[in-house]
Formats: structure tokens, C-alpha cells, sequence
């Protein structure tokens, strides 16, 4: 297991600590940003869609405010730049 493998199952760990996930994908895309010059320090770049009831009701900025707070011992040595898909089960098309 690579250690950016690694990273992305303790991510997932942490997450589904603090919610109640129906869904999750966390993508490493930091071969998009080589050579950027925050990703020297070896953190990452992560982009996370998680679908769970705890984001029912809250607006934008309190859903990226509570998913950094469950990942937040990961930044910002693992995770250098976070992009955040947070949606509640009601919000999802099937």
C-alpha cells in the first residue's frame, strides 16, 4: 500500500468518526499540482465527496468547517489543499 494509499484509508477512518456516511470518495490528486511549491513539503492535494445526514440544514461554510475538523490532525502534513463535496443524503440525485 503506497503511503498516499495509507493516508486516504486514516482520512476515511476520521471521517466516519464524525459522520454517518452513505457515501464517500476521496481522490489524491496531487499529480495535478507537481512542482507547486506547497507540495514540497510532502502534503497532498485531496478532493472528498461524503454524503451524510450531520450536513442536513447547515449552510456551505459550517460543512467544510466540520469535515476540516474531523481530518484536522491531518493538516497540514498530509493534507496540503482540500477540495469538499459535503452533501446531505436529501441533496443526492440517484
Amino acid at each position: 500500500m503506497s503511503i498516499n494509499e495509507q493516508r486516504i484509508q486514516a482520512f476515511e477512518e476520521d471521517l466516519r468518526k464524525s459522520f454517518d456516511i452513505q457515501a464517500l470518495q476521496i481522490d489524491d490528486e496531487s499529480h495535478l499540482h507537481a512542482g507547486h511549491a506547497g507540495a514540497a513539503s510532502g502534503g497532498g492535494h485531496f478532493k472528498v465527496t461524503i454524503v451524510a445526514p450531520q450536513f442536513q440544514g447547515l449552510n456551505l461554510v459550517a460543512r467544510h468547517r466540520a469535515v476540516y475538523k474531523a481530518l484536522n490532525r491531518h493538516i497540514p502534513k498530509e493534507i496540503h489543499a482540500l477540495t469538499i463535496s459535503a452533501l446531505s443524503p436529501e441533496e443526492v440525485s440517484i
